[in-house]
């Protein structure tokens, strides 16, 4: 090919790339124009929509730590950089104040703004697209009605050239119309509604689930976990996966209205759920939601035996130096039966975090802590230490297969290489 033609071919490409970004441009300066819209709601619909924002957890993303409520700028992390949540209060520059019922909802659904730019999956549009119209219009005129806030959006890091957004029309093709595939089974009506409030509502799949290389969810495995999403992973939801940790419709209505059950405490980003969305929940969509995870016939929750006694047999190894760490650095707080402490440390023995078959979460707290968790009620619990500048990753490894043996019953081994990959990847969530 003559150098002309070359010419030719780069002088065309770079005319219609200038092109497509003017009519880009006018695009969304021609939708960023005009007044902001009035909404003409009845009260019994702004607060149907208030408990609709609850049920969809719309303040964990739009409602940055100190930030005014839903004016975005919530960090995000994503496989390809992070993403901040946006400003979806009226102001009709930085906000939602020019979008119609219409606009908000092909948005939520579809993944496209007002303007016509394609919003990141970050924004569960995926799951949402199931959500009722006469749902998403009570959203809609609820979060219409808040305080407009003008601030800008933050920027995000998403490198190139994942931030290209058209290329997210290929990503919709591909994946943006795959149904969700039910997690358990069942018909009754309590089984269909808290199947509305996980899969479209609260979108658990969306972390949940395991991901492509794409971040698409992978819907043959609904809700079957995921730790490569954040810094801790995001235990399986399935039937089976919950009664293996010894869970029962009981225990899952108690920690998603209080964050407290018999075994467990809710920590990191379900900390957050809890306290913004399930607590908020009435009393029959919490039911639902553990109607819906177990099924309308639930497995038997695995049953604990009780601390044991002989663990450092049971895993083959000298379990005295573990023994004698665990009394040095955690009996104080959590009893030296594992016994816990109220309002101060929850109980070891039986707690979901060691019957994980998964270690992932237990290694993150033994190197990272955990901050104080401030549950609904009055419910507190006081911040762990972390202890990754104490103990090297053999050590770790040693005392995290200790606390399975002993309080959760698992004889699985822990590496010292998995302890190395968790430390290593300290800074990347």
């Amino acid at each position: 090919m003559s150098k002309r033609r070359w010419k030719r071919l780069i002088a065309w490409a770079v005319l219609i790339a200038l092109v497509w970004f003017a009519l880009d441009w006018l695009a969304g300066w021609w939708y960023r124009r005009g007044p902001a819209v009035r909404v003409d709601a009845t009260p019994a619909q702004i607060e149907r929509g208030r408990y609709l924002v609850a049920a969809a957890d719309c303040a964990a993303c739009h409602t940055a730590d100190g930030g005014a409520p839903f004016a975005g700028g919530v960090p995000l992390a994503s496989p390809f950089g992070v993403i901040h949540g946006t400003n979806i209060t009226p102001d009709a520059d930085t906000g939602i104040g020019r979008y119609s019922a219409d606009d908000f909802f092909h948005a939520i659904t579809r993944g496209e703004a007002r303007d016509g730019h394609q919003l990141y999956p970050a924004m569960p549009y995926v799951s949402y697209k199931t959500i009722a119209r006469a749902d998403s219009d009570a959203i809609y005129a609820y979060l219409m009605t808040r305080p407009a806030v003008k601030r800008e959006n933050s920027a995000n890091g998403v490198g190139f050239p994942f931030n290209i957004r058209t290329g997210i029309h290929a990503w919709n093709l591909l994946f943006a119309g795959a149904q969700a595939r039910p997690a358990s089974q069942g018909q009754s009506p309590q089984w269909k509604r808290g199947e509305y409030l996980v899969e479209t509502l609260g979108h658990c799949g969306e972390c949940h689930s395991p991901r492509g290389w794409l971040g698409q969810v992978d819907r043959s495995k609904p809700l079957a976990g995921n730790d490569a999403l954040g810094r801790f992973a995001a235990p399986n939801l399935t039937p089976q996966g919950l009664a293996q940790r010894g869970w029962d419709r009981a225990g899952l209505q108690d920690y998603l209205a209080r964050g407290v059950a018999a075994h467990a405490v809710a920590s990191d980003e379900m900390l957050k759920v809890v306290n913004l969305s399930t607590s908020r929940l009435s009393q029959d969509d919490v039911g639902a939601i553990a109607t819906y995870l177990l099924g309308d016939a639930p497995p038997a929750p695995l049953a604990f035996a009780g601390a044991n006694a002989g663990a450092g047999a049971s895993i083959g190894a000298d379990s005295a130096p573990a023994q004698s760490r665990y009394f040095a650095l955690c009996a104080g707080c959590h009893g030296r039966d594992g016994q816990g402490v109220p309002h101060v440390a929850p109980a070891l023995a039986g707690n979901t975090g060691v019957r994980d078959p998964n270690p992932h979460n237990l290694i993150v707290a033994i190197l990272d802590g955990l901050p104080e968790h401030d549950l609904p009620g009055l419910e507190r619990m006081q911040d762990m230490p972390g202890f990754a500048a104490q103990l090297n990753d053999q050590e770790v490894a040693e005392l995290a297969q200790w606390l399975r043996a002993r309080y959760g019953g698992q004889n699985s081994q822990v590496s010292a290489g998995q302890v190395k990959d968790l430390r290593e990847s300290a800074g990347s969530h």
